[in-house]
């Protein structure tokens, strides 16, 4: 009677342990682990408030609407890469800047690119999901599946200096003493 009892639990313990092991999302990284504290990528910082020279030319306050201080991201983007923002179509896209539009397809255009990259993101994870005791413990493997990929930024630094590459952001060389 206590060998069958012992049984069953060993039975219905390899079970729960075998359908554990097979989670559908092999996640690499768990950022949501030990949060405790707020989201600092929920906050965006707004632009400065600028006060104009006469006050009468402020519109009128429009509830829910835009205002000059929310940020723009996309605005920004086109801005920082070279374009124009106000070119920019109200669903986002660029409608006539074909000089920022000629240099970020200067290399070709895939049309597909999300689909593929979503694919062979999904067979990247589903083999580097992570041994057992890491999928159960939510050990994040992000680091050592992707260590094969990590840019040595010191030898990169040390052969961009050899090459004569101006490298300004840089810290300078400290001469060992």
């Amino acid at each position: 009677m206590l060998a069958s009892r012992m049984t069953r639990a060993g039975v219905t313990l390899a079970l729960v342990l075998i359908v554990a092991a097979c989670s559908p999302d092999p996640r690499i990284m768990h950022i949501e682990r030990g949060q405790v504290t707020p989201d600092e990528f929920s906050i965006l910082p707004s632009k400065p408030i600028e006060i104009p020279t006469d006050l009468s030319t402020l519109p009128p306050p429009t509830p829910g609407a835009a205002n000059r201080t929310d940020a723009t991201p996309r605005e920004d983007a086109v801005a920082a890469l070279g374009g124009d923002p106000s070119r920019l179509r109200t669903d986002g896209r660029l409608s006539d800047d074909g000089a920022l539009i000629r240099q970020t397809t200067r290399y070709g255009v895939d049309p597909n690119i999300r689909n593929d990259l979503a694919v062979a993101d999904a067979e990247f994870r589903r083999k580097n999901k992570g041994r057992l005791l890491e999928r159960w413990f939510r050990v994040p493997t992000y680091y050592d599946a992707y260590s094969a990929s990590e840019l040595n930024q010191h030898s990169t630094l040390d052969a961009y200096r050899r090459a004569g590459v101006p490298t300004p952001a840089a810290p300078p060389i400290v001469a060992a003493e």
